[in-house]
């Protein structure tokens, strides 16, 4: 059989922003590896996402921060607002530590009924959960320097109040007793955190956010345990017209591709205990850059929005930025579809991103055995259609640093090797090859939606039913995809470019 290969080439057809945006900025942006649509902190070292609320008008992204390093330090709550989980805008620092510890992670809601007596009906409160760390308790190895506090913002997550009764669940003997993720739970008009110890989930129910009492565990047995159990998220997905209960857990080391990744579970919750007769080990990513995604509470119109952080705590304090550290990937929406073994979990980027695609023409060009497509550079949108066949994708520099995709039609695999793709001296484990499985696919045609950003690639597959998150550090931009295939058989349906979002 012939093999045709085709060379794609990403130009220079980029929109920046309006000339109205300040200098500061734009040198800002400029800096190496600075992804140019995804979110980052303004300096510093960031980590997990925390808080993730609507809260009427705007959503607010608060997440891990160290204020003073860009390797991780005592945690805060850093802070960012935006109208649309597209543009961002930063805030001042939310959460300082306090003589209970550093904040670590954790949620917010917007107490809408003030069950907590914390504000008005009138203008009730935004709740912030979180885990208190005591630095100096974890030294001495005590098991039980992590509890959880609260606070409550009533201008809407401007200014803060902790709780003067904190902590308000006290550690009953855990080392690791963290992430608490609350909602609020209609069927049973009570509040409801999942919260994880170790190697499984406790959930907790209150009527008023101060005052908790646990109702059950899981996970003992079940799921991957190659690390401890962090931020977990509970929630309900609708499929055909059932509800089906989603529970998120991230764990660290053990996931797919080494070092951090987030398993999820599909079951039922009553209100008290979570079940699920899942016995397969369920990813929400494969690729090695996707963490402690948590979801939206509040949402308009009760879409399961989901952030995640894009490291991995193998590498994640040793990536060559100087500057900041460590960025977000793209808000998701998360839905149920039925694969060949059962229901799964679907994450797509939102559909607000679309504003940012700067439409391009696709252009051939030819050359021997090659085809060029001339597309945007430094920031795009690629979508390929193609049969499931042995084929391997290229995304290079014009110094030749490489992302290689290999798909193998006999194992529904697909590999990524970045061992090539520029800077990636700071980590053996950075190096190592990635696997996307493929095998719960129920079409033997794909269709790969690849984000590109200055230093990330997020690959879709059929809309969202796989999805595999990388960082690579190349010295230029991605500027051409070499794609190989048996027979023919692969067609590039869409390209754009994608504006700045700062």
């Amino acid at each position: 059989m012939t093999k045709t290969v085709f060379l794609i080439s990403l130009s220079s057809l980029l929109l920046f922003s309006s000339c109205a945006q300040k200098a500061e900025t734009q040198t800002y942006y400029s800096e190496p590896y600075r992804p140019q649509y995804h979110f980052s902190p303004d300096s510093m070292w960031m980590n997990d996402p925390n808080g993730l609320v609507f809260d009427g008008s705007s959503y607010h992204l608060f997440y891990q921060y160290h204020p003073e390093d860009i390797v991780w330090g005592p945690m805060h709550w850093g802070h960012a607002t935006s109208s649309d989980l597209v543009r961002w805008e930063h805030q001042p620092i939310a959460l300082y530590p306090d003589q209970f510890g550093t904040i670590f992670s954790g949620s917010a809601v917007m107490d809408l009924k003030n069950t907590s007596g914390l504000g008005t009906e009138e203008n009730p409160p935004m709740v912030a959960i979180f885990t208190y760390h005591d630095a100096a308790g974890a030294e001495q190895k005590t098991d039980n320097f992590q509890t959880q506090g609260i606070a409550f913002s009533l201008d809407k997550g401007k200014s803060w109040t902790k709780y003067a009764g904190n902590p308000v669940i006290k550690n009953p003997g855990y080392i690791d007793f963290r992430d608490p993720k609350v909602f609020w739970h209609e069927a049973s008009s009570s509040w409801i955190m999942a919260l994880v110890a170790g190697d499984h989930l406790q959930l907790y129910r209150s009527d008023n956010l101060i005052d908790w009492n646990l109702t059950s565990t899981f996970g003992h047995e079940v799921g991957a345990h190659g690390g401890v159990w962090e931020c977990p998220d509970l929630f309900a997905l609708e499929l055909n017209g059932e509800t089906h209960w989603v529970l998120l857990i991230s764990i660290n080391p053990g996931g797919p591709n080494g070092g951090s990744a987030t398993q999820y579970f599909v079951g039922d919750f009553d209100g008290y205990d979570f079940s699920s007769d899942q016995e397969s080990i369920k990813w929400v990513d494969f690729g090695p850059d996707n963490y402690a995604g948590v979801t939206f509470n509040n949402t308009p119109n009760d879409e399961r929005l989901f952030i995640a952080w894009m490291n991995n705590w193998s590498y994640a304090q040793n990536t060559p930025t100087t500057k900041w550290r460590s960025a977000s990937t793209l808000p998701r929406e998360l839905s149920l579809f039925e694969a060949n073994d059962g229901v799964r979990l679907k994450n797509t980027p939102i559909e607000a991103l679309e504003q940012l695609k700067v439409p391009a023409q696709i252009s051939l060009e030819s050359s021997g055995d090659s085809t060029y497509v001339n597309l945007p550079s430094g920031q795009a949108f690629v979508r390929l259609e193609l049969m499931l066949m042995t084929t391997e994708f290229i995304l290079t520099t014009a110094k030749d640093e490489q992302l290689k995709f290999s798909l193998n039609a006999d194992s529904k695999t697909l590999l990524i090797d970045r061992s090539g793709s520029g800077e990636v001296s700071f980590s053996e484990a950075f190096n190592a090859p990635i696997a996307l499985d493929l095998s719960s696919s129920l079409s033997e045609a794909l269709t790969l939606d690849l984000w590109i950003d200055v230093s990330s690639v997020e690959l879709f597959v059929n809309g969202g039913e796989q999805s595999a998150t990388l960082q690579y550090f190349s010295s230029e931009p991605m500027s051409r995809l070499l794609y190989e295939a048996v027979d023919s058989g692969v067609t590039v349906k869409q390209l754009a470019g994608i504006e700045r979002i700062w």
